[in-house]
């Protein structure tokens, strides 16, 4: 009752397309922008999640993973976020800049409803959620990490904790984007460590983040803390840009 009151006085809009929604409404995004979403086309690789053109079984792996294989065990995104098209016209992605950039928090509800159901990782698989750590300087001025937020969501999903203390950015680096992958890695080598080893010794953790570009970020994750104990790394990103 309160909530359809709140709604009759302040009727409520998709955060993605500014439609008005109806005065019952519990989503922050209309079904219409939810079916815009760019979901990863199978198959994909075994290891990166990145899309590939065909696969024997679900044991392919990508040139990439083939060559030089990541730390992480698996990684896998919820949909795609496409590299050099207006971000303005494509859903999530316009929704992950506002949240990050417009330092809007109150957009994480929207982009946990961009998950959908079921997620592409199962509860039994992981002991630990944890969010991509964001240097402390950075973490000033937005105000929130966004990881930690979207991570909080995912633990909720899969009723497993939610450690957003233990791995920890200790360096602040560059900006990623226009670099090599060999930039890209030498740039956010050493820059995380882990504050309680006990803490994640011999788990199982699911490392989670906004977007995986190259996943030079999350892969510096993973080797830190498989260095420190963990028993496995995977990798949930709600985007993976292509």
């Amino acid at each position: 009752m309160l909530r359809y009151l709140i709604n009759f006085l302040y009727p409520p809009r998709c955060a993605a397309c500014d439609r008005r929604l109806t005065t019952d409404a519990r989503q922050r995004v209309c079904a219409e922008c939810i079916g815009r979403i760019e979901r990863l086309p199978e198959p994909v690789c075994a290891v990166c999640g990145v899309p590939i053109a065909s696969a024997i079984g679900s044991k392919a792996w990508c040139g990439s993973c083939t060559e030089a294989p990541p730390h992480f065990g698996r990684a896998r995104a919820i949909a795609r976020y496409r590299a050099g098209v207006d971000e303005d016209v494509q859903v999530l992605p316009s929704l992950i800049r506002r949240h990050k950039y417009g330092l809007d928090q109150s957009l994480a509800h929207a982009l946990a409803e961009c998950l959908g159901s079921p997620l592409p990782v199962e509860s039994s698989d992981y002991d630990l959620i944890m969010p991509v750590p964001l240097h402390r300087a950075r973490l000033r001025w937005r105000g929130f990490n966004q990881a930690a937020l979207l991570g909080d969501a995912i633990a909720r999903r899969l009723e497993r904790p939610l450690d957003a203390a233990s791995l920890v950015r200790v360096r602040e680096t560059d900006p990623q984007t226009g670099k090599s992958m060999r930039e890209r890695r030498q740039n956010i080598r050493d820059a995380f460590a882990i504050r309680r080893p006990a803490g994640i010794a011999n788990r199982r953790v699911l490392l989670v983040d906004d977007v995986m570009t190259t996943g030079a970020t999350v892969d510096e994750c993973a080797r830190t803390l498989l260095a420190a104990g963990a028993r496995r790394v995977d990798v949930l990103t709600l985007a993976r840009a292509l």
